[in-house]
């Protein structure tokens, strides 16, 4: 597992760089998750109104 280490003045701090892709392989999943829920609730509702 590569780590960085990160000096800010008298603060360092380890970033572990596996964890930081897992965590935005996660979050690009969750949004792409709320687009596609959106785009269906736009489409179901203009469906029952007669509009599609």
């Amino acid at each position: 597992m590569e780590r960085r280490l990160i000096i800010d003045g008298n603060e360092v701090y380890e970033i572990d760089e596996a964890c930081m892709i897992k965590k935005k392989v996660e979050v690009r999943e969750e949004e792409d998750r709320k687009k596609h829920e959106s785009h269906l609730n736009r489409y179901q509702h203009g469906y029952q109104h007669g509009k599609k």
